[in-house]
Protein backbone atom coordinates (compact mmCIF):
# COMPACT_ATOMS: atom_id res chain seq x y z
CA UNK A 1 0.00 0.00 0.00
CA UNK A 2 1.28 3.56 -0.95
CA UNK A 3 2.08 6.34 1.42
CA UNK A 4 -0.64 8.74 2.04
CA UNK A 5 0.23 11.68 0.46
CA UNK A 6 -1.18 15.19 2.20
CA UNK A 7 -1.30 18.92 1.27
CA UNK A 8 -2.14 21.34 3.31
CA UNK A 9 -2.71 24.57 1.64
CA UNK A 10 -1.55 27.79 4.19
CA UNK A 11 0.41 27.94 6.80
CA UNK A 12 -1.47 29.56 9.85
CA UNK A 13 -3.00 28.45 12.43
CA UNK A 14 -5.83 26.36 10.74
CA UNK A 15 -3.01 24.57 8.58
CA UNK A 16 -0.51 23.88 11.28
CA UNK A 17 -3.54 21.98 13.43
CA UNK A 18 -4.64 20.26 10.74
CA UNK A 19 -1.59 18.86 9.62
CA UNK A 20 -0.18 17.83 13.13
CA UNK A 21 -3.58 16.08 13.45
CA UNK A 22 -3.29 14.42 10.35
CA UNK A 23 0.65 13.27 11.20
CA UNK A 24 -0.27 11.90 14.65
CA UNK A 25 -3.47 10.11 13.45
CA UNK A 26 -1.70 8.10 10.83
CA UNK A 27 2.45 8.62 11.30
CA UNK A 28 3.09 6.66 7.81
CA UNK A 29 1.14 9.46 6.12
CA UNK A 30 3.46 12.31 4.55
CA UNK A 31 2.40 15.53 5.28
CA UNK A 32 3.56 18.88 3.49
CA UNK A 33 2.41 22.68 4.23
CA UNK A 34 2.49 24.99 1.86
CA UNK A 35 3.16 28.26 2.54
CA UNK A 36 3.09 31.53 0.20
CA UNK A 37 4.53 33.87 1.98
CA UNK A 38 8.38 33.85 4.12
CA UNK A 39 6.91 33.44 6.86
CA UNK A 40 4.94 30.60 9.04
CA UNK A 41 2.72 31.37 11.59
CA UNK A 42 2.34 35.56 11.08
CA UNK A 43 -0.75 35.69 12.33
CA UNK A 44 -0.04 33.36 15.55
CA UNK A 45 2.90 35.94 15.97
CA UNK A 46 1.16 39.32 16.17
CA UNK A 47 -2.34 37.83 17.66
CA UNK A 48 -3.28 39.56 21.04
CA UNK A 49 -0.19 42.65 20.64
CA UNK A 50 2.42 39.76 20.52
CA UNK A 51 0.85 37.92 23.38
CA UNK A 52 -1.35 35.30 21.55
CA UNK A 53 -5.08 34.71 22.67
CA UNK A 54 -4.88 31.18 21.83
CA UNK A 55 -8.73 30.37 22.71
CA UNK A 56 -11.18 31.68 25.33
CA UNK A 57 -11.86 30.01 28.16
CA UNK A 58 -15.75 29.44 27.76
CA UNK A 59 -16.21 25.63 27.39
CA UNK A 60 -19.50 24.77 26.75
CA UNK A 61 -20.02 24.33 22.75
CA UNK A 62 -23.23 25.68 22.59
CA UNK A 63 -22.24 29.85 24.20
CA UNK A 64 -18.60 28.97 22.76
CA UNK A 65 -20.72 28.88 19.31
CA UNK A 66 -22.70 32.45 20.10
CA UNK A 67 -19.37 34.39 19.72
CA UNK A 68 -19.20 33.80 16.05
CA UNK A 69 -21.62 36.30 13.65
CA UNK A 70 -21.14 33.57 10.91
CA UNK A 71 -21.18 30.07 11.62
CA UNK A 72 -21.67 29.80 15.08
CA UNK A 73 -24.31 27.27 14.54
CA UNK A 74 -22.13 24.64 12.32
CA UNK A 75 -19.51 25.13 15.14
CA UNK A 76 -21.54 24.03 17.87
CA UNK A 77 -21.38 20.46 16.66
CA UNK A 78 -17.77 20.50 15.79
CA UNK A 79 -16.91 22.23 19.12
CA UNK A 80 -18.10 19.15 20.93
CA UNK A 81 -16.05 17.21 18.89
CA UNK A 82 -13.12 19.40 19.36
CA UNK A 83 -13.68 22.81 21.57
CA UNK A 84 -11.72 25.41 23.82
CA UNK A 85 -11.20 22.70 26.33
CA UNK A 86 -9.25 20.28 24.16
CA UNK A 87 -7.28 23.18 22.43
CA UNK A 88 -6.08 24.01 26.02
CA UNK A 89 -5.56 20.53 26.50
CA UNK A 90 -3.48 19.86 23.26
CA UNK A 91 -0.82 22.62 24.45
CA UNK A 92 -0.66 22.25 28.08
CA UNK A 93 0.30 18.36 26.98
CA UNK A 94 3.01 19.87 25.34
CA UNK A 95 4.70 22.08 28.12
CA UNK A 96 2.68 25.20 27.24
CA UNK A 97 1.28 26.66 30.57
CA UNK A 98 -1.41 28.43 30.02
CA UNK A 99 -3.56 31.36 32.37
CA UNK A 100 -7.35 32.96 31.61
CA UNK A 101 -7.99 36.43 32.27
CA UNK A 102 -10.92 37.62 33.84
CA UNK A 103 -12.88 38.32 30.27
CA UNK A 104 -12.37 34.83 29.43
CA UNK A 105 -8.65 35.40 26.84
CA UNK A 106 -6.46 32.47 27.34
CA UNK A 107 -3.02 33.44 26.60
CA UNK A 108 0.56 31.38 27.74
CA UNK A 109 2.35 32.46 30.65
CA UNK A 110 4.78 33.84 29.42
CA UNK A 111 2.73 36.79 27.54
CA UNK A 112 4.50 35.58 24.70
CA UNK A 113 3.37 34.60 21.11
CA UNK A 114 6.16 32.55 20.41
CA UNK A 115 5.80 30.26 22.76
CA UNK A 116 2.66 29.09 21.08
CA UNK A 117 4.58 29.29 17.45
CA UNK A 118 7.77 27.20 19.13
CA UNK A 119 5.59 24.86 20.42
CA UNK A 120 3.64 24.42 16.99
CA UNK A 121 6.86 24.66 14.86
CA UNK A 122 8.93 21.56 17.72
CA UNK A 123 5.40 19.50 16.85
CA UNK A 124 5.80 19.77 13.62
CA UNK A 125 9.41 18.53 13.29
CA UNK A 126 8.56 15.87 15.74
CA UNK A 127 6.15 14.47 13.31
CA UNK A 128 8.26 14.87 10.48
CA UNK A 129 5.79 17.20 8.65
CA UNK A 130 7.67 19.25 5.29
CA UNK A 131 7.43 22.80 5.17
CA UNK A 132 7.29 24.82 2.40
CA UNK A 133 7.76 28.23 2.23
CA UNK A 134 7.39 30.95 -0.47
CA UNK A 135 5.46 28.43 -2.36
CA UNK A 136 2.50 29.64 -3.39
CA UNK A 137 -0.60 27.08 -5.12
CA UNK A 138 -1.91 29.01 -8.12
CA UNK A 139 -4.34 25.75 -9.27
CA UNK A 140 -6.06 22.55 -7.89
CA UNK A 141 -7.27 20.40 -10.44
CA UNK A 142 -9.49 17.23 -9.22
CA UNK A 143 -8.19 13.64 -10.53
CA UNK A 144 -9.39 10.39 -10.44
CA UNK A 145 -8.89 9.63 -7.19
CA UNK A 146 -6.70 12.51 -5.78
CA UNK A 147 -5.16 16.17 -6.56
CA UNK A 148 -2.73 17.95 -8.72
CA UNK A 149 -1.55 21.24 -7.54
CA UNK A 150 0.18 23.59 -9.55
CA UNK A 151 3.10 25.94 -7.46
CA UNK A 152 3.61 29.37 -8.32
CA UNK A 153 7.42 28.40 -9.60
CA UNK A 154 5.70 26.31 -12.18
CA UNK A 155 5.91 22.86 -10.31
CA UNK A 156 3.40 20.36 -10.38
CA UNK A 157 2.69 17.69 -7.63
CA UNK A 158 0.10 15.16 -7.11
CA UNK A 159 -1.56 14.37 -3.58
CA UNK A 160 -4.26 11.68 -2.61
CA UNK A 161 -6.09 14.46 0.00
CA UNK A 162 -5.86 18.34 0.00
CA UNK A 163 -6.41 20.95 3.45
CA UNK A 164 -7.32 24.15 2.03
CA UNK A 165 -6.28 26.64 5.02
CA UNK A 166 -5.54 29.56 3.25
CA UNK A 167 -7.03 32.01 5.81
CA UNK A 168 -9.34 34.49 4.91
CA UNK A 169 -8.71 37.37 2.34
CA UNK A 170 -10.33 40.60 1.91
CA UNK A 171 -10.55 40.74 -2.08
CA UNK A 172 -12.91 38.81 -3.95
CA UNK A 173 -10.62 37.80 -6.69
CA UNK A 174 -8.11 35.65 -4.02
CA UNK A 175 -11.48 33.08 -4.04
CA UNK A 176 -11.48 32.96 -8.04
CA UNK A 177 -9.30 29.81 -7.72
CA UNK A 178 -11.78 28.06 -5.71
CA UNK A 179 -14.81 29.19 -7.53
CA UNK A 180 -12.80 27.65 -10.52
CA UNK A 181 -14.04 23.96 -8.73
CA UNK A 182 -17.82 25.25 -8.72
CA UNK A 183 -17.60 26.01 -5.29
CA UNK A 184 -19.52 28.64 -3.75
CA UNK A 185 -17.89 31.50 -2.05
CA UNK A 186 -19.35 34.13 -0.09
CA UNK A 187 -17.97 37.82 -1.25
CA UNK A 188 -15.51 38.60 1.70
CA UNK A 189 -16.33 41.73 3.85
CA UNK A 190 -13.97 43.29 6.53
CA UNK A 191 -15.01 42.30 9.82
CA UNK A 192 -13.10 43.26 13.43
CA UNK A 193 -12.38 47.00 13.25
CA UNK A 194 -13.05 50.26 14.99
CA UNK A 195 -15.01 52.88 14.11
CA UNK A 196 -13.82 56.34 12.62
CA UNK A 197 -15.87 59.79 13.35
CA UNK A 198 -13.60 62.48 12.24
CA UNK A 199 -15.61 65.23 13.82
CA UNK A 200 -16.63 64.46 17.40
CA UNK A 201 -16.60 66.34 20.54
CA UNK A 202 -14.32 64.14 22.27
CA UNK A 203 -11.53 64.14 20.27
CA UNK A 204 -8.99 65.73 23.06
CA UNK A 205 -10.03 62.77 24.99
CA UNK A 206 -8.23 60.02 23.24
CA UNK A 207 -6.79 57.19 25.52
CA UNK A 208 -9.73 57.78 28.09
CA UNK A 209 -11.89 54.89 28.39
CA UNK A 210 -14.87 53.30 30.80
CA UNK A 211 -14.76 49.54 31.37
CA UNK A 212 -18.46 49.54 30.18
CA UNK A 213 -20.96 51.11 27.49
CA UNK A 214 -23.52 49.87 25.45
CA UNK A 215 -23.41 50.81 21.80
CA UNK A 216 -26.27 50.30 19.60
CA UNK A 217 -26.24 50.95 15.73
CA UNK A 218 -29.49 53.06 14.63
CA UNK A 219 -31.63 51.91 12.09
CA UNK A 220 -30.29 48.31 12.24
CA UNK A 221 -31.82 45.43 9.96
CA UNK A 222 -31.18 42.86 13.25
CA UNK A 223 -31.88 45.37 16.81
CA UNK A 224 -30.91 42.56 18.89
CA UNK A 225 -27.24 42.50 17.32
CA UNK A 226 -27.13 46.23 17.00
CA UNK A 227 -26.79 46.44 20.99
CA UNK A 228 -23.20 45.33 22.25
CA UNK A 229 -21.78 45.68 25.83
CA UNK A 230 -18.20 46.33 27.04
CA UNK A 231 -15.25 48.54 27.52
CA UNK A 232 -15.08 51.63 24.89
CA UNK A 233 -12.00 53.49 24.08
CA UNK A 234 -11.81 57.16 22.99
CA UNK A 235 -9.35 58.29 19.97
CA UNK A 236 -8.29 60.03 18.45
CA UNK A 237 -9.89 59.06 15.43
CA UNK A 238 -13.57 58.19 16.82
CA UNK A 239 -13.89 54.84 18.99
CA UNK A 240 -12.66 51.81 19.58
CA UNK A 241 -12.56 48.89 22.61
CA UNK A 242 -14.23 45.32 22.76
CA UNK A 243 -17.89 47.29 22.48
CA UNK A 244 -16.85 48.37 19.35
CA UNK A 245 -15.03 45.77 17.74
CA UNK A 246 -18.02 43.63 18.85
CA UNK A 247 -20.87 45.31 17.11
CA UNK A 248 -18.84 45.87 14.06
CA UNK A 249 -18.70 41.87 13.94
CA UNK A 250 -22.10 41.57 14.08
CA UNK A 251 -23.19 44.42 11.77
CA UNK A 252 -20.57 43.57 9.15
CA UNK A 253 -22.84 43.18 6.56
CA UNK A 254 -25.10 45.84 7.37
CA UNK A 255 -21.89 48.54 7.44
CA UNK A 256 -20.25 47.02 4.36
CA UNK A 257 -23.51 47.91 2.73
CA UNK A 258 -24.56 51.43 4.47
CA UNK A 259 -20.41 52.26 2.97
CA UNK A 260 -19.44 52.77 6.58
CA UNK A 261 -21.12 55.34 6.85
CA UNK A 262 -23.76 55.09 9.68
CA UNK A 263 -24.92 56.37 12.85
CA UNK A 264 -24.34 55.08 16.45
CA UNK A 265 -25.33 55.60 19.99
CA UNK A 266 -23.14 55.45 23.50
CA UNK A 267 -24.59 54.90 26.84
CA UNK A 268 -22.33 55.54 28.86
CA UNK A 269 -24.19 54.11 31.83
CA UNK A 270 -25.87 51.37 30.63
CA UNK A 271 -26.90 49.84 34.04
CA UNK A 272 -28.89 53.27 34.55
CA UNK A 273 -32.46 54.38 33.25
CA UNK A 274 -34.08 57.88 32.64
CA UNK A 275 -36.50 57.57 35.31
CA UNK A 276 -33.23 56.23 37.89
CA UNK A 277 -31.55 59.01 36.92
CA UNK A 278 -33.91 61.63 36.82
CA UNK A 279 -34.19 60.69 40.69
CA UNK A 280 -30.70 60.77 41.20
CA UNK A 281 -30.27 64.22 39.77
CA UNK A 282 -32.68 65.37 42.04
CA UNK A 283 -30.97 63.78 45.35
CA UNK A 284 -28.04 65.58 44.16
CA UNK A 285 -29.17 68.49 43.87
CA UNK A 286 -30.60 67.78 47.72
CA UNK A 287 -27.00 66.76 49.39
CA UNK A 288 -24.55 68.08 46.69
CA UNK A 289 -26.09 71.68 46.36
CA UNK A 290 -23.33 73.69 46.58
CA UNK A 291 -21.20 71.45 44.06
CA UNK A 292 -20.09 72.59 40.44
CA UNK A 293 -21.83 70.16 38.28
CA UNK A 294 -18.34 69.86 36.17
CA UNK A 295 -16.30 69.60 38.78
CA UNK A 296 -18.17 66.19 40.74
CA UNK A 297 -17.84 63.26 38.17
CA UNK A 298 -20.50 60.89 39.09
CA UNK A 299 -21.07 56.77 37.84
CA UNK A 300 -17.10 56.35 38.14
CA UNK A 301 -17.02 58.13 35.02
CA UNK A 302 -13.34 59.53 34.21
CA UNK A 303 -13.54 63.55 34.96
CA UNK A 304 -12.51 64.27 31.75
CA UNK A 305 -15.36 62.39 30.09
CA UNK A 306 -17.65 63.59 32.66
CA UNK A 307 -16.83 67.23 31.87
CA UNK A 308 -16.77 66.74 27.86
CA UNK A 309 -20.29 65.36 28.52
CA UNK A 310 -21.15 67.93 30.49
CA UNK A 311 -20.17 70.80 28.31
CA UNK A 312 -21.80 68.96 25.17
CA UNK A 313 -24.90 69.29 27.76
CA UNK A 314 -24.30 73.63 27.41
CA UNK A 315 -24.34 73.18 31.04
CA UNK A 316 -21.94 76.50 32.20
CA UNK A 317 -19.01 75.58 34.30
CA UNK A 318 -19.76 77.40 37.42
CA UNK A 319 -23.56 76.03 37.52
CA UNK A 320 -24.27 74.22 41.06
CA UNK A 321 -26.29 71.25 41.54
CA UNK A 322 -28.77 73.27 43.44
CA UNK A 323 -28.71 75.69 39.69
CA UNK A 324 -29.24 72.90 37.85
CA UNK A 325 -32.20 73.55 35.33
CA UNK A 326 -34.82 70.91 34.37
CA UNK A 327 -33.67 71.70 30.70
CA UNK A 328 -30.23 71.54 31.37
CA UNK A 329 -30.81 68.13 33.41
CA UNK A 330 -32.96 66.56 30.86
CA UNK A 331 -29.86 67.46 28.01
CA UNK A 332 -27.39 65.82 30.31
CA UNK A 333 -29.52 62.69 30.35
CA UNK A 334 -29.55 62.42 26.98
CA UNK A 335 -25.43 62.96 26.98
CA UNK A 336 -25.11 60.19 29.10
CA UNK A 337 -27.77 57.61 28.05
CA UNK A 338 -28.45 58.47 24.36
CA UNK A 339 -25.14 59.57 22.83
CA UNK A 340 -24.90 59.92 19.23
CA UNK A 341 -22.38 60.00 16.11
CA UNK A 342 -21.96 59.25 12.77
CA UNK A 343 -18.97 57.47 11.49
CA UNK A 344 -17.75 57.92 8.28
CA UNK A 345 -15.20 55.07 7.61
CA UNK A 346 -13.33 52.28 9.86
CA UNK A 347 -9.79 51.26 10.68
CA UNK A 348 -8.53 47.93 10.74
CA UNK A 349 -8.29 46.80 15.02
CA UNK A 350 -4.40 46.69 15.79
CA UNK A 351 -2.54 44.24 12.48
CA UNK A 352 -5.08 41.87 12.75
CA UNK A 353 -7.90 41.47 10.03
CA UNK A 354 -10.67 39.35 9.77
CA UNK A 355 -13.23 38.60 7.07
CA UNK A 356 -16.82 37.59 6.82
CA UNK A 357 -16.67 35.45 3.87
CA UNK A 358 -15.37 32.67 2.14
CA UNK A 359 -16.43 29.46 0.97
CA UNK A 360 -20.16 28.88 1.68
CA UNK A 361 -20.55 26.34 4.59
CA UNK A 362 -23.51 24.59 2.57
CA UNK A 363 -20.09 23.41 0.84
CA UNK A 364 -18.83 21.83 3.24
CA UNK A 365 -19.55 18.70 5.91
CA UNK A 366 -17.97 20.45 9.05
CA UNK A 367 -17.64 17.72 11.43
CA UNK A 368 -14.85 16.67 8.96
CA UNK A 369 -14.03 19.82 6.98
CA UNK A 370 -14.60 17.92 3.85
CA UNK A 371 -16.32 19.21 0.34
CA UNK A 372 -19.44 17.64 -0.30
CA UNK A 373 -18.82 18.39 -4.16
CA UNK A 374 -15.08 16.56 -3.86
CA UNK A 375 -14.26 14.31 -1.34
CA UNK A 376 -10.68 13.97 -0.25
CA UNK A 377 -10.61 17.99 -0.45
CA UNK A 378 -11.16 19.60 2.83
CA UNK A 379 -11.29 23.39 4.50
CA UNK A 380 -10.44 24.88 7.84
CA UNK A 381 -10.02 28.40 9.34
CA UNK A 382 -10.91 31.42 7.59
CA UNK A 383 -11.24 30.06 4.71
CA UNK A 384 -14.37 29.18 5.35
CA UNK A 385 -17.59 31.39 5.77
CA UNK A 386 -16.78 31.51 9.69
CA UNK A 387 -15.76 34.36 11.49
CA UNK A 388 -15.98 35.01 15.68
CA UNK A 389 -15.79 38.36 17.87
CA UNK A 390 -12.66 39.28 19.76
CA UNK A 391 -11.60 37.14 22.51
CA UNK A 392 -9.69 34.12 21.12
CA UNK A 393 -12.51 33.11 19.04
CA UNK A 394 -11.43 33.28 15.87
CA UNK A 395 -8.09 31.13 16.43
CA UNK A 396 -10.65 28.68 18.09
CA UNK A 397 -12.40 28.08 14.99
CA UNK A 398 -9.25 27.07 13.38
CA UNK A 399 -8.02 24.73 16.02
CA UNK A 400 -11.59 23.12 15.80
CA UNK A 401 -11.49 23.11 12.02
CA UNK A 402 -8.03 22.18 11.83
CA UNK A 403 -7.89 19.63 13.75
CA UNK A 404 -11.61 17.56 12.82
CA UNK A 405 -10.15 18.06 8.83
CA UNK A 406 -6.67 16.85 9.93
CA UNK A 407 -8.13 13.68 11.44
CA UNK A 408 -10.39 12.95 8.67
CA UNK A 409 -7.87 13.04 6.34
CA UNK A 410 -5.62 10.83 7.80
CA UNK A 411 -7.70 7.70 7.70
CA UNK A 412 -7.50 5.42 5.20
CA UNK A 413 -9.89 3.99 2.77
Amino acid sequence: MSTLRIAVIGGGAAGFFGALACAQTNPEAEVHIFERTPKLLSKVRISGGGRCNVTNAQTNPRRLSEHYPRGGQALRKAFQQFGSRETMDWFTQRGVSLKSEADGRVFPVTDQSETIVHCLMQEAHDRGIRLHTKCGVTQLMPLQPGFRLSFSDLRTQDFDRVLIAAGGHPQARAYDWLRQLDLQVVDPVPSLFTFNVPVHPLKSLSGVSVPTAQLQLLDSAQPKKAVQLGPLLVTHWGFSGPAVIKLSAWEALQLHELNYHFKFRINWIPEWHEEKLRAHFHEMRQLHARKQVTTHALFQLPNRLWQALVHQAEIPEQVRWSELPAKASHALTQMLLYNTYEARGKTTFKEEFVTAGGIDLAEVDLSTGESRRHPGLHFAGEVLNIDGVTGGFNFQAAWTTGYLAGVHMAHVG
